[in-house]
């Protein structure tokens, strides 16, 4: 939970820069425990004493504000595609990058994807060149979306 909140944040707080660093991924990565060994053979007893798995597609609590990100990147992705900006190929691969850290089941998958693709063809229907109006809903997703990563990092992010 804390590596993917992590990772959201680092997703939408590069939006100034419109870089992400390289040496965060890596440091949330280092930080998970490594699984232990499996033991040769386990008796039925063993089975039986440990904890059930978790359901597969249990809520986070942070999952509001993970869709509403999924739907910034969707709707940025459009935009910034739409204007010609440098960083318009930048978007899709932050939300496959997302997509990759807190995917863990093909709902929760699924729900990611569909706040971004709503983000994006939202605006797909209504905008066919750049305007002004097009580079400030840029501009304010932007903004909505370091606040919200900020949110994320402080809440959940430790």
């Amino acid at each position: 939970m804390r590596r993917a909140v992590l990772l959201a944040a680092c997703l939408v707080a590069a939006l100034p820069g419109l870089v992400l660093p390289a040496v965060i991924l890596p440091a949330a990565a280092q930080s998970r425990p490594k699984p232990a060994a499996k033991p040769p053979e386990t008796k039925p007893a063993d089975k039986e004493a440990s904890a059930p798995p978790p359901p597969p597609d249990t809520p986070a609590p942070y999952d509001r504000d993970l869709l509403r990100l999924s739907e910034i990147i969707g709707s940025l992705s459009f935009l910034r595609e739409l204007c010609g900006t440098a960083d318009a190929p930048e978007w899709p691969a932050r939300m496959k990058a997302l997509l990759d850290a807190e995917g863990t089941s093909p709902g929760r998958r699924d729900r990611l994807a569909g706040a971004y693709n709503r983000g994006y063809g939202g605006y797909a229907v209504t905008y066919r060149v750049c305007t002004p109006s097009a580079v400030e809903a840029a501009t304010r997703y932007i903004a909505e979306g370091e606040r919200l990563s900020a949110t994320l990092a402080n809440r959940f992010g430790g």
